[in-house]
């Protein structure tokens, strides 16, 4: 409905336009208008013709404004469909009378109406109609009237029109309706390669859709109307007139690009349709001959460039697309266009022509088609030969050129140009001559193309063969040079006729141009057409284009420049000659060559072959430049200097070249196997001819060596997957580099060679090839006589450098390389281990430190981690090696490293022993249960015979080990000795008791005796340490301890050692060895051993026997895997020990002594279980003799204040000794003993010891038992002893014992401590003594300490177990009273108690002095007076009495020295008072009141006579003083005494014991007031002292006076 609302406004436009001047035309647009209404759509306005008259009549005024809007109403009815095909001729008639009109508007919209009927169902169909139409449309364009706008768009529109009537010709004859492209020749802003392949590929799809054409002669109307259409245009173009068009002329050049137009665009009009091909033929052809003519003068329009363009172009669409049908037309037309280019014609002709001849060579199935039709058919000329010789020819022109290089940077410019994709241009104002450069560098611009075009044409059709299948790929397997198929032979053709020219002409630019552009274009070039003979096997080609390639790669002047270079006058110094010799610098050139080359490498490395050579030489060359210092790029060496280049982008360009290189033997994994050989063969050709000639090698001949060496590595390395057919090529030339005298080459070929092999070595295809199991046959084992297998040939040249090659550096590299095998890949090897332990057996004979150590280090590996994979027969050679090295004198560290190995070795063995064991005991639980026939349990044994002797291989360790024990090196021994004992240790337990018997009987034993034979016969000479240097003439050595200054010395060492191993192996395993048939006579052995040593050896052997005993006691006597027997030999021999040598003094044996000591305490510690009284006697005894050897009159140990070393063990010792329970009748022995020690008197085992050691276990005891009780006896008379440091014990070791003996004493039993505890006073007493003599002392104080104690537990001790020997009791108890009493008269009230320092004291002193005497009053007193239960009555006597004479130190003092007593012997004195008090009062109530009830009837008598004495003194000083004061001690003690006297209550007892009269006492018994009576027994005194000068004393008696009156019941009257 949009349709017809615009019309309906258009008419309504058309009415309103024609109201004035036109009433008609306004009368008809309304009346339409109303029509129009009616009218539904299109058809039926098509039905109705007065919607179109209306329209034409309205152009029929030819008004512009009505004819605008009537053939725009006119166009939109043609395009909807709304007009009848029988108004064609009305429609015509109206637009060719407005084409006549003038104004521009008018004629445009005629043309665009024209064209829209074309397009339309009304399109004309007649020849009339059709060249009515077409008329109309050249009329506009051939008339003057017409303006440009209006000549393009009839241009245009007759084109279209043309193609139009084409289009239909098509679809009426029924023609392929593909059409070839209508694009110009090719892009001159794209690369070359680029265009052949685009025009390949195009063309290609043409052919692929269209086959072999049928020519047809009939033709429809419509082709008829074509075929007219084509004669007319070909006339016009001639120069003639169309009869059909009724045009009489017309533009040539237009002519020209309308038939350059069909015939590009319908090729199937003319390939099918014979008038049309006719047409073609003498028409068309005729006229581009006549055209191309130039031997003639062409006048007007002819002779102009763009005529002659269109003409060339028609030519070449010609041949392009129509020379299979037009051959004889198509070479006289090539031969015309080559003919041109050697004449000379403009410039501007000659680059149309090679514009033409480019775009022949730069599409491939147009050059292919030439060439089959005329190069490859001998009837015809070689035309793309002829091209090729043509351009070349113009290439060469630039060498007879004026200006070659402006000409050739214009062709750079060019080429640079087209690379960014830009068109080349000058600028306006250029001059002539720059413009004629420019000219010359377009031909020559084209003319390199066109040779590039072929060149890459060639390329691209040799790419297609391989596609198709006729030719194989560079990098198949096979190498077949066959060319068989037609394209293939084609291809090889037009190499064949081509390829030296365009070499020339390649390489004539590309040697004299710079530009980047051009270069990587004729570097393509080059590449593709080496690739192209390579894919094709052309080997002259080929290689003549790679020698010409590799001129191009490196700028290394020849020996004749440098010569040159060097003698010239105005050369500097040499040194600067030397670096311009040998600096090289790489143009951006070189650098893409190289490029080239590379990329021809890659992908023709399967057909190079021989053509290698040039390749590697180049590569070579370019190595060294990268490693050259001197080397550089071109650009950083022309703008900056050496000094100043910046390193992170100069060698941009040598990096990138350097990884091309390295990919491409990387690549090697890609070839052919043939093809690597070839590469292989290359280098050795190029390392050996460098070689070869006796003068010294110059570096670049060591780099060209170096370089194969490493690309040959490479090569191996990016092989591995299969190396076998390659490896034989490599080693050999390996092994002949190593053989040289050049050491710089035998070092190279050193490393290629360990980084070869242990690649081979790791790759994963030789665990495939030597993949033999870890046990084998030794049928299967391949040594060198048999064959060699792959693994053997790939370690081989390490066997062969060592043995073969003398110089140690090339020995050193193989033992290296070996190491790096081992180390890496170590696991793999199979075959080949029996070779590489005797090679590394055979070093060991080597005098050179370094080979040594190399050697070892792989051993080391082979220990510490290849023992696993070794192949079973290879064990024990294997642990053999590692001895050698251990024997080896060169490197005494090695020796000591190696002794480690073997015990890695015995690690390893166990671990098979257990395996061994663990699958034997499964394999009999199998045989058990499956019950299997004996035929079958034979055949599950075969593999178990398979497996390795482990016992074999662990005694081939010991007997190793064995040899090393007796090295002469101390150091080595030692450490064999220590991994011997050590290995046993750890391992024992897993040998079996056979094993264990071999040995002990095989190895320990025998090392035992050789050891001590070697000791006893070393000399005793004392050693010079190394010589380090001189001094002063004279040597100096290194300083050597004087402990092993000798070889003795250093073998007692090593007695040590086995002394520890075995005392390891008695510790951990003795019950096992007890098990052993001979292990009675091997513990004798042991003993002799061990006794021999003590008694023998040096100070460090004998205290490593006693520690082995010690050892071997403390492992197993607390498992109780011990016998008495073992217990007593022990003793025996520490007595033997002791006896031997008793008085022998020095340092060493006094540590020895001390040592057998603590071995004696810690045999009775851990033995207690398996001694009796016997043995313990014994032990005793033999302390005895220990302790006697120490007693000595002086001891400068005790000058300087310490204990001796023995002293300090016997202290240490003592109380280990205390009895079990098993033993407890030893503990009044043993006490005893000790206090005859500590009394200074010989005691009864001293007495009896010869006899204890002779007679048998009971009678010691009771002879002992009988000694203990006289001793007892004659210690109680009141003989006087000696003190215990006159009789050699120093001061400080008595300090230590009390305390000890005390110890014991309490810890005894009651019933066995009570004999000694008499004793055990006395001696305390004897020690407190020691007071009077040295009152700063310290034994005074310990042993008042330990008398407390001592004196405490006793008295609260209940002795009820101790009963049963009532009289022995009874007596020792009585003497244990004696001897209390004795020590307290003595230490208190004697003379001890007396004593007065000579000094004044510290205050310190005398505090500590008092409290320990208020320690000891205390004890007195309060535990002793009060808790005694068994006290005679004359001891308490004697008791009180010594109380209460201490208690009268301040009273027995006159009253003029009483002041100048001390204030502590005061205080001393008053407290005894007080504890007197104490023991009187029925308050303090005791434990025992029977005890306590005695002790105060024996205390109240006394202590009554003690105040009196006090207070008549008090009296008796007072009244002779007169008025002057009294000693403050003096009334302080009165004082004190009345103030206790007024505290103190008695009970009835002690009352009785009062000397007051009989009716008193009685008086107060009957009246129960007994508590005040000793007040009675003092009334006198009190009575006198009631008129003393002191108030307190007044006060205090009136007191007790009171006290008195009431305790008599007496009270005041009032």
């Amino acid at each position: 409905m949009a349709f017809m609302a615009a019309l309906e406004a258009d008419l309504r436009a058309l009415s309103a336009e024609a109201r004035r001047r036109h009433p008609a035309v306004k009368d008809a647009a309304e009346h339409a208008i109303l029509k129009l209404r009616s009218l539904s759509g299109p058809s039926e306005i098509a039905q109705n013709e007065d919607i179109l008259r209306m329209f034409l009549m309205a152009c029929s005024v030819k008004a512009v404004k009505l004819s605008v809007i009537g053939l725009s109403c006119l166009q939109k009815l043609i395009s909807h469909g709304a007009v009848a095909s029988s108004a064609l001729k009305e429609i015509l008639a109206t637009l060719k009378d407005h084409a006549e009109m003038a104004d521009e508007i008018v004629q445009l919209k005629t043309l665009q109406t024209m064209l829209i009927l074309f397009q339309s169902h009304l399109h004309p169909e007649s020849e009339e109609s059709m060249s009515q139409a077409l008329g109309i449309c050249l009329y506009l364009l051939e008339s003057s009237r017409s303006s440009d706008s209006v000549r393009n768009t009839a241009a245009a529109t007759f084109r279209q029109a043309v193609a139009l009537v084409f289009d239909n010709v098509i679809r009426a004859e029924s023609l392929p309706s593909g059409k070839a492209s209508s694009a110009r020749i090719s892009s001159r802003v794209s690369s070359v390669a680029d265009n052949v392949t685009h025009s390949f590929s195009r063309t290609l799809s043409l052919v692929s859709n269209s086959g072999e054409p049928i020519m047809r002669e009939n033709l429809s109307d419509v082709g008829k109307l074509g075929l007219r259409l084509l004669e007319d245009l070909t006339a016009l173009a001639a120069g003639g007139s169309a009869m059909w068009l009724r045009v009489h002329s017309l533009h040539r050049t237009f002519a020209l690009d309308i038939l350059e137009f069909v015939l590009s665009t319908y090729v199937a009009i003319f390939r099918v349709l014979l008038s049309y091909q006719q047409v073609l033929r003498h028409q068309i052809c005729s006229l581009l001959m006549t055209s191309l003519r130039t031997n003639v003068e062409l006048e007007g329009e002819a002779g102009e460039p763009s005529f002659r363009r269109l003409v060339l172009r028609l030519v070449s669409h010609v041949i392009r697309l129509y020379s299979s049908s037009l051959v004889t037309e198509s070479e006289v037309f090539l031969n015309m266009l080559v003919k041109v280019t050697r004449q000379d014609l403009p410039l501007w002709h000659q680059i149309l022509v090679l514009e033409i001849l480019r775009g022949f060579c730069v599409e491939a199935c147009t050059l292919r088609l030439l060439f089959q039709t005329f190069d490859m058919n001998p009837a015809n000329t070689n035309v793309v030969e002829n091209i090729v010789r043509a351009l070349a020819l113009v290439v060469a022109t630039i060498q007879a050129s004026d200006s070659s290089e402006e000409t050739l940077a214009a062709v750079a410019g060019m080429f640079s140009s087209k690379a960014k994709g830009i068109e080349w241009s000058m600028d306006n104002d250029a001059s002539n001559a720059a413009v004629l450069v420019a000219s010359e560098a377009h031909t020559i611009t084209l003319a390199l193309e066109g040779l590039l075009g072929v060149v890459f044409t060639i390329a691209t059709l040799t790419d297609e063969a391989l596609d198709v299948g006729e030719l194989e790929s560079p990098k198949c397997e096979s190498n077949s040079v066959e060319c068989s198929g037609q394209l293939a032979l084609l291809c090889m053709a037009m190499v064949n006729s081509t390829w030296l020219t365009i070499l020339d002409s390649l390489s004539l630019i590309l040697m004299r141009s710079q530009g980047e552009a051009i270069i990587l274009e004729i570097l393509k070039g080059y590449q593709a057409f080496t690739q192209a003979c390579g894919v094709l096997r052309a080997i002259e080609p080929l290689n003549s284009f790679l020698a010409s390639l590799c001129k191009f790669t490196i700028n290394n002047p020849n020996e004749g420049e440098k010569k040159s270079m060097l003698l010239s006058p105005g050369s500097k110094k040499s040194e600067t000659s030397m670096d311009q010799r040998d600096s090289i610098i790489l143009t951006p050139k070189n650098v893409q060559a190289l490029r080239t080359l590379f990329n021809v490498a890659h992908r023709l490395h399967n057909v190079l072959g021989p053509s290698w050579v040039l390749v590697l030489e180049t590569l070579s060359a370019l190595d060294r430049a990268i490693h050259s210092p001197h080397a550089s790029t071109q650009e950083v060496s022309a703008s900056v200097s050496r000094l100043s280049r910046d390193t992170s982008g100069q060698y941009s360009d040598f990096h990138i070249l350097s990884s091309l290189n390295s990919q491409l033997f990387e690549s090697s994994a890609l070839m052919n196997i043939a093809a690597v050989k070839s590469l292989l063969s290359a280098l050795h050709q190029l390392s050996s001819q460098h070689m070869s000639g006796s003068s010294p090698l110059s570096g670049q001949q060591i780099g060209s060596i170096s370089f194969s060496v490493e690309r040959m590595t490479s090569i191996l390395v990016n092989n591995l997957h299969r190396v076998e057919p390659i490896w034989d090529q490599i080693a050999a030339h390996h092994l002949e580099l190593a053989n040289c005298s050049n050491p710089q080459l035998r070092s190279m070929a050193l490393d290629s060679l360990d980084q070869s092999i242990c690649s081979v070595v790791g790759s994963e295809k030789f665990q495939g090839i030597s993949s033999a199991p870890h046990q084998f046959q030794e049928s299967q084992m391949v040594n060198e006589s048999e064959t060699v297998s792959f693994e053997y040939a790939v370690l081989s040249p390490l066997v062969i450098l060592y043995s073969s090659n003398k110089n140690v550096d090339v020995q050193m590299g193989a033992l290296k390389i070996l190491l790096h095998v081992l180390e890496r890949h170590g696991e793999k090897l199979s075959y080949s281990w029996l070779s590489i332990l005797h090679m590394l057996r055979a070093v060991t004979d080597s005098s050179e430190k370094d080979l040594i150590s190399l050697g070892f280090q792989s051993i080391r590996v082979i220990m510490n981690e290849g023992l696993a994979t070794i192949p079973v027969q290879c064990l024990e050679e294997c642990i053999l090696v590692t001895g050698a090295y251990g024997t080896q004198k060169t490197e005494i560290n090695i020796s000591l490293t190696a002794v480690g190995l073997l015990w890695t070795a015995t690690d390893f063995v166990v671990k098979g022993l257990i395996s061994k064991s663990f699958e034997q005991a499964n394999h009999m639980n199998e045989e058990d249960q499956s019950g299997a026939t004996i035929e079958e349990a034979n055949i599950k044994q075969v593999p178990l015979k398979q497996v390795v002797d482990y016992s074999k291989l662990f005694f081939s360790v010991f007997s190793v080990l064995q040899k090393l024990g007796s090295d002469d090196r101390p150091e080595v021994r030692n450490s064999a000795v220590r991994t011997l004992f050590q290995t046993l240790s750890t391992h024992g337990q897993k040998l079996s008791k056979s094993m264990w018997e071999d040995c002990l009987w095989s190895y320990v034993f025998p090392m035992l005796e050789h050891v001590s034979h070697l000791a006893s016969t070393s000399s005793r000479d004392e050693w010079q340490g190394k010589e380090l240097g001189t001094r002063a003439g004279k040597a100096v050595h290194m300083l050597i301890h004087h402990s092993r200054n000798t070889a003795q010395k250093q073998w007692d060492e090593t007695i040590v050692l086995v002394l520890g191993g075995i005392a390891r192996l008695l510790r951990s395993f003795f019950p096992f060895l007890q098990q052993l048939s001979k292990f009675s006579s091997g513990w004798v052995l042991f003993l002799d051993f061990i006794k021999n040593s003590i008694l023998n050896g040096s100070k460090e052997v004998a205290l490593a026997a006693i520690n082995c005993l010690q050892t071997f006691v403390g492992a197993n006597c607390p498992k109780g895997n011990l016998e008495s027997s073992y217990v007593k030999s022990v003793l025996d021999i520490y007595e033997l020990v002791l006896q031997t040598s008793p008085n022998f003094k020095n340092d060493s044996t006094d540590k020895v002594k001390q040592e057998v000591l603590r071995g004696l305490g810690d045999l009775y510690v851990q033995a207690q279980s398996l001694f009796n009284d016997d043995m313990y006697l014994r032990l005793m005894a033999i302390m005895h003799l220990m302790i006697k050897a120490t007693m000595t009159p002086t001891d400068y140990d005790n000058e300087l204040g310490s204990i001796p070393a023995v002293q300090r063990g016997i202290l240490e010792i003592i109380p280990m000794l205390r009895p079990t329970s098993l033993l407890s009748s030893m503990w009044a022995p043993l006490l005893l003993e000790l206090l005859c020690y500590l009394n200074g008197q010989e005691g009864p085992l001293q007495k009896n010891s010869k006899q204890i050691h002779d007679q048998s276990s009971d009678a010691p005891v009771d002879g002992a038992k009988r000694a203990l009780v006289e001793r007892s006896k004659l210690n109680g008379s009141s003989t006087k002893l000696e003190s215990p440091v006159s009789c050699g014990w120093g001061i400080l070791f008595v300090e230590k014992l009390v305390p000890i003996i005390v110890n014991l004493f309490l810890e005894a039993p009651p019933n066995e401590r009570f004999s000694a505890s008499p004793e055990v006073i006395r001696g305390l007493g004897r020690c407190m003594n020691t007071r009077r003599d040295n009152p700063r002392g310290t034994l005074w104080r310990i042993s008042a300490e330990c008398f407390n104690r001592v004196v405490t537990d006793e008295v609260r001790q209940d002795n009820a177990d101790c009963k049963s020997d009532v009289n022995s009791y009874k007596l020792s108890r009585a003497r244990f009273w004696k001897e209390v009493a004795d020590v307290y008269e003595t230490f208190l009230a004697g003379s001890c108690g007396r004593v007065l320092s000579s000094d004044v004291p510290s205050a310190d002193s005398v505090t500590a002095d008092e409290t320990l005497e208020m320690s000891v009053l205390t004890v007195f007193g309060d535990d002793i007076l009060k808790l005694q239960k068994d006290a005679p009555v004359e001891v308490l006597q004697r008791l009180v009495n010594c109380l209460d004479r201490c208690a009268s130190r301040t009273g027995s003092l006159p009253v003029q020295t009483v002041g100048l007593l001390p204030l502590h012997c005061s205080r001393f004195s008053l407290s005894c008072l007080q504890m007197m008090f104490s023991l009187c009062s029925c308050i303090a109530k005791a434990s025992s009141p029977a005890a306590a009830s005695e002790t105060s009837k024996v205390s109240i008598s006394i202590l009554l006579k003690r105040c009196e004495v006090i207070l008549g003194q008090f009296l008796a000083d007072e009244n002779d003083l007169g008025d002057h004061p009294l000693p403050t001690v003096r009334v302080e003690e009165t004082i004190c005494v009345l103030q206790e006297l007024a505290r103190l209550i008695i009970d009835i007892d002690a009352a009785n014991a009062l000397n007051i009269p009989t009716y008193l006492k009685e008086a107060m018994g009957e009246n129960k007031s007994h508590g005040r009576a000793h007040l009675l027994s003092l009334l006198p005194t009190f009575s006198e002292l009631v008129v003393s000068r002191e108030a307190r004393v007044r006060e205090l008696v009136q007191v007790l006076l009171r006290l008195i009156s009431s305790e008599l019941g007496l009270q005041r009257l009032t």
